[in-house]
């Protein structure tokens, strides 16, 4: 510096953003359609719902403030919040609300929503009753409604009204970070919203990096290029839990995989042949050699034990290859089955297939595996174009909810969306609508008991663990909020001071 020159300030190095290291998405991603835990986890950076769900499952304030219900809960009324504005600058009304409701309860646009509006709330159904209050007048009795409206059900962003395009060109939303760039196969960047009703936005930009599978994204963050991994299994990752590098975000769910067989033709067509195949499974032991105990037993439906109307009286399904057998000899199947068992690369998912293989070997039952990218495996997610529906014996992963009402009427019901086993049962339709209708946590548990007898009975699927859902960050990222349903609220999020 020349003598006598004045100092010049130097300028303050940028900000690094936070970076999350996730599964890279499959498919567009469309608040209409989206349905793997990746996609649902872009939206929730600049979407926001009605409500949002606590890790405790417990419904809080979101762009709505008041809900209440009728005496039989066929209508909900919800007040919005004053003064939100969408990305674009306008402000958030009734109509945004309404116009969201209705697309996503069309049977037309073909919605993954319908898994949760289906047979509860119809195009029509919403109005608004002032520019800040909605209505929603339901088909049927649903006590649980406001999840609907929530987190919980990850498609229910609310858009502006006029809304119609390409999503992904801006994903438009009101809520704490916009878009700055999305790369479908590389990553995305989010900026600070200095707009947001919630008030001040901690990180001034997020980056999320795509990965093909969970093991990169463990090593991005050991070597510090990443600071959150979205969500790891345990199987492949276990050192994470005690890396004094490392804090493990840890939530016990209702996420799990199911075992789907159909029900409507041979050889899975008789319940004997389904409960053989339960029987056949070991299940402390996969849980504690795939997931090192990192959740807890399933029963067969999935009415988690996290679920407090769930009935644990009920007994727990235990190994019996004996018995197994026997069923397929009163089955007529004595000498054999053989059967083509397809599922997604996935987590651990493609280690259980391998393991239901062997239990079935062990029984007389001879399964090919086929393993699938996840689009191959979901298509379209509609029957007759999707080996997830199609399949004769299939492993699917079912993320969690907060009450399993979702995972009830479109699994199991007669016209569920996602009935990958064909199941029907009028008594199992009845049952799943009088837990829906259900106003006290008694009557719920009694709905809630009967539909775990059933299914156990019946066997259209095989749900051999629940598993927790499991975040890991740097040791100096705090503000994390996660849900176990796969997203993350990070408006909070950034590194504390060294």
């Amino acid at each position: 510096m020349l003598r006598g020159a004045a100092a010049l300030p130097l300028a303050a190095a940028p900000e690094r953003p936070l970076r999350i290291a996730c599964d890279m998405p499959v498919g567009r991603i469309d608040p209409l359609t989206v349905s793997q835990t990746s996609g649902l986890l872009m939206l929730a950076q600049t979407g926001e719902f009605l409500l949002r769900v606590a890790p405790d499952g417990s419904l809080r304030p979101m762009l709505a403030v008041h809900w209440e219900s009728n005496e039989d809960a066929t209508l909900w009324r919800f007040r919005l919040r004053p003064g939100v504005r969408f990305h674009d600058g306008t402000v958030l009304n009734a109509g945004d609300v309404v116009a969201t409701m209705d697309r996503l309860s069309d049977p037309a646009q073909a919605s993954n929503a319908l898994s949760v509006f289906r047979s509860v709330l119809s195009p029509g159904g919403t109005r608004a009753a002032g520019p800040l209050a909605v209505e929603f007048r339901l088909d049927a009795p649903d006590g649980h409604f406001p999840y609907a409206v929530s987190s919980d059900n990850y498609n229910a962003i609310i858009l502006p009204a006029g809304r119609a395009g390409d999503w992904e060109a801006d994903f438009i939303g009101t809520g704490p970070f916009r878009l700055a760039h999305y790369t479908p196969t590389l990553g995305a960047r989010f900026e600070r919203n200095p707009d947001w009703w919630g008030g001040a936005v901690r990180p001034a930009a997020t980056e999320f990096l795509f990965f093909a599978d969970q093991q990169p994204q463990i090593l991005a963050l050991l070597g510090d290029e990443a600071d959150i991994v979205a969500q790891f299994v345990v199987s492949g990752a276990r050192g994470l839990l005690d890396d004094p590098a490392c804090h493990v975000i840890r939530l016990p769910s209702a996420a799990h995989r199911q075992i789907h067989m159909r029900t409507d033709r041979p050889p899975f067509a008789d319940a004997r042949v389904r409960r053989a195949v339960a029987l056949s499974l070991d299940r402390p032991a996969i849980l504690s050699g795939l997931l090192y105990g990192q959740g807890v037993l399933g029963n067969d439906s999935p009415c988690a034990p996290i679920y407090p109307e769930t009935d644990l009286a009920v007994p727990q399904r235990a190994a019996n290859p004996g018995a197994a057998r026997r069923l397929l000899a009163e089955a007529g199947q004595a000498g054999g089955i053989a059967a083509t068992l397809v599922t997604e690369r996935l987590q651990e998912i493609p280690d259980l297939a391998v393991i239901v293989q062997q239990a079935c070997a062990a029984i007389g039952i001879a399964l090919e595996i086929r393993v699938e990218d996840p689009a191959l495996y979901y298509g379209t997610a509609q029957r007759g174009s999707s080996d997830w529906l199609d399949s004769d014996f299939g492993i699917t992963d079912y993320g969690h909810r907060a009450v399993p009402d979702v995972l009830l009427q479109a699994g199991f019901a007669s016209n569920g969306a996602w009935n990958a086993a064909h199941f029907r049962d009028p008594r199992c339709d009845s049952l799943i609508a009088a837990y829906r209708a259900a106003r006290t946590a008694a009557a719920r548990r009694a709905a809630s008991r009967a539909i775990q007898e059933l299914l156990l009975a019946q066997t259209p699927v095989i749900i051999p663990y629940f598993f927790d859902f499991l975040v890991a960050t740097r040791r100096d990222v705090t503000g994390v909020s996660a849900s176990a349903i796969g997203q993350l609220f990070l408006a909070g999020a950034g590194r504390s001071a060294a």
